[in-house]
């Protein structure tokens, strides 16, 4: 799978992402220390700061000085526009290759699913 080379830091970028996109923090709310998130992912706490830190650098988490990070508004629309993008230039062409590989149909799919 392409992800297992993956920079650990982007890994847990990613995981940041689908608990945003999940719903597990919405916009407005705070995101977990990074020393609490570095605990909970079993991860150096050095590479969760790098991982915060392009939350920060896109915009889409908010300092407070003294508080903490908090998902800015407008997070999720521009999360999951750019999650739209990366799986229809990235992930999409591999599954469709699968799909023609094993005979399977887009209506097939969907009449599984």
């Amino acid at each position: 799978m392409k992800n297992d080379s993956k920079p650990v830091y982007l890994k847990l970028r990613d995981t940041i992402a689908a608990a945003i996109l999940d719903g597990a923090f919405g916009e407005g709310s705070m995101l977990p220390s990074v020393r609490a998130f570095a605990a909970q992912q079993g991860a150096n706490p050095l590479t969760v700061a790098k991982a915060y830190q392009l939350f920060q650098d896109s915009g889409l988490v908010e300092v407070k000085r003294g508080v903490g990070l908090f998902v800015a508004s407008g997070a999720v629309n521009r999360l999951r526009k750019t999650e739209r993008e990366h799986f229809l230039k990235t992930i999409w062409p591999d599954v469709r290759a699968q799909m023609d590989r094993a005979g399977i149909s887009p209506a097939e799919l969907l009449e599984s699913a």
